[in-house]
């Protein structure tokens, strides 16, 4: 028997509960762990009654939080997170899931901050992937939530993580390290075959690079990540199939799972003509189809969904995964609860 895999231990998924569905359920545990986040604790020049404001909640993460405290708050900076912080929070424990809640954003456009918004698509997807034990999917799915840096080496194009390029320290310079612009010393490798097992203990590091090379594992790897998000939040049984040639699809409806994927959709549906350069720039075409094809809107019953990802001419790929909630022609919305 295959062991189940542990990943992603940052996520802090361990400190939730699950439903009879399987879904996250907040626990006072979890909002401990968030109030202990370096991002959110207080600094040294945080007023007392910042710190009296973040003691009282790691006693009691639910207790209600009057808008008296917040204004109590010396610096305006400190005020405007807070009140951030608190919203999520009570947001959350206002859901009976963490994936009823992330819906509840998306579909309503409550503005949160990125940071707290890929910080639930990483919760959320640790859940999804839960047993999954294919490495590359899992890396794959790291783009959900983490933007990526990408650079052609010895003919295949790979991403990686760009927070972890930045962090990296001064050593000497190595042909991978240079083309993705690293720092010196850099140690990134590159997910593969030979390779994969070692990324399960590595992989709150995030340090792998994934080969996106057109046709490669990458590509179909990021599909199954795809599938299985879409399925996990939608309750939605489709395939997620890469292609390789824009100028043979006919869009009669497509999501862009980038922004700059959606412009190129965009300037497809009206027409438009797009340049070498920007054909180049799409990193993964998909073609998504439906199990049960009577969930879709009856015009489009016998078309696909194409799905398009692109880089940003800084040659960095930022995934939108709330596209793929919004952006599907369905005929209901499926509701995870």
């Amino acid at each position: 028997m295959t062991p189940v895999r542990e990943f992603w231990q940052s996520s802090g998924h361990q400190l939730l509960d699950r439903d009879g569905s399987g879904m996250l359920v907040v626990t006072d545990e979890f909002l401990k762990a968030y109030l202990a986040r370096p991002e959110v604790a207080p600094t040294r020049e945080a007023c007392s009654a910042e710190r009296s404001l973040h003691a009282g909640l790691l006693r009691h993460p639910t207790r209600p939080v009057a808008p008296s405290e917040i204004a109590a708050l010396a610096d305006a900076d400190a005020r405007e997170n807070w009140q951030l912080l608190i919203e999520l929070r009570n947001h959350l424990i206002s859901h009976h899931t963490i994936e009823a809640a992330y819906l509840d954003i998306v579909r309503k456009g409550r503005k949160i901050p990125h940071l707290f918004l890929n910080q639930l698509v990483h919760l959320i997807l640790r859940n999804a992937l839960d047993g999954c034990n294919d490495a590359l999917v899992v890396r794959a799915a790291e783009l959900f939530f983490r933007p990526q840096r990408l650079a052609l080496h010895n003919g295949s194009l790979l991403a990686a993580d760009e927070e972890t390029i930045k962090g990296l320290g001064d050593r000497p310079l190595s042909p991978l390290v240079s083309m993705l612009g690293l720092p010196a010393g850099a140690e990134i490798d590159v997910l593969s075959g030979e390779n994969c097992a070692s990324y399960w203990q590595r992989s709150d590091a995030f340090d792998m690079a994934l080969d996106l090379s057109a046709n490669g594992r990458g590509l179909c790897a990021l599909g199954e990540a795809i599938t299985r998000w879409v399925s996990h939040l939608l309750a939605l049984d489709i395939s997620v199939e890469p292609l390789s040639e824009l100028n043979k699809v006919n869009l009669s409806w497509y999501v862009g799972l980038t922004a700059e994927g959606t412009h190129i959709g965009d300037a497809l549906w009206q027409g438009e003509e797009i340049g070498n350069a920007t054909e180049a720039s799409v990193i993964g075409l998909y073609r998504l189809d439906f199990a049960d094809r009577t969930v879709v809107l009856e015009r489009l019953r016998g078309e696909p969904v194409y799905l398009l990802a692109a880089m940003a001419s800084d040659k960095t790929l930022r995934l939108k995964p709330q596209n793929l909630i919004m952006g599907l022609p369905l005929s209901t919305r499926e509701v995870v609860s």
